[in-house]
């Protein structure tokens, strides 16, 4: 299973927020690059970048941070928050995204999402799928959308998506652990989709839980920051 930290921005900086209402920003780095760097350092590939100013507005802010990274780091960038146009994507694949995760997007603007999936491939674009009660939400998780998760998740399936990034908000922040039942749902329903869980992971032991599962990978985030998970064991589970 691959591990993927997560760097959320906000006026260029590290942060994370509770169950993501803007008001809980804590932040934990000024300077994105030298988390990204010390991610690096212990064996780390991949980054899951968030660009949160841009979830809340209509394009994306924060390119010049993944441009920073992108060009100073070997890690395979996943980037998402924001992107709404195709001029929006050009820029992240510029700045030097591997991947783009649309969230928003494939809710509101399904015609403009279907086409990069046959434009870029779907190795490149992954679905954002988050959701409150097995509803996905949208807009930075200001919105709830009349979406129901799973159906959501299997249409996308039939277009060609490989991977989804499926967040449960209740849990995201929270460090009370992950969604085992709603990931071992998808999982069962959505045969064959690269699942990467999000959101609530507290403890290393969850991690061989969620590999056991058929998680494709797990986006870590607050557990790091809050020294609850340390480089150093991820590291380990790596080697391994």
């Amino acid at each position: 299973m691959r591990i993927i930290p997560a760097i959320d921005i906000i006026d260029g900086k590290c942060v994370r927020l509770s169950k993501g209402d803007y008001n809980t920003k804590i932040i934990y780095n000024e300077n994105p690059l030298e988390v990204a760097k010390s991610f690096e350092a212990h064996g780390i590939e991949y980054l899951h970048l968030v660009d949160l100013d841009g979830a809340k507005s209509s394009q994306i802010v924060n390119y010049k941070i993944l441009e920073q990274i992108a060009t100073q780091t070997k890690l395979k960038i996943d980037f998402g928050g924001g992107l709404k146009s195709d001029a929006d994507l050009k820029i992240a694949f510029e700045s030097g995204a591997n991947q783009i995760t649309g969230g928003s997007i494939a809710v509101k603007n399904r015609a403009i999402f279907e086409k990069w999936i046959a434009e870029y491939g779907s190795d490149k674009i992954i679905l954002g799928a988050d959701a409150t009660n097995e509803k996905v939400a949208v807009s930075g998780w200001l919105e709830d959308s009349n979406e129901d998760l799973i159906p959501f998740v299997q249409e996308y399936q039939n277009k060609g998506i490989q991977y989804v990034i499926c967040t449960d908000i209740a849990k995201d922040g929270m460090l009370e652990g992950p969604s085992f039942d709603l990931y071992a749902k998808i999982l069962a329903e959505a045969k064959g989709i690269k699942l990467i869980a999000s959101g609530g992971i507290s403890t290393f032991d969850e991690l061989p839980k969620l590999a056991e599962l058929g998680c494709e990978g797990t986006i870590i985030g607050k557990a790091i920051y809050e020294g609850r998970i340390s480089l150093k064991q991820l590291e380990n589970y790596i080697i391994k």
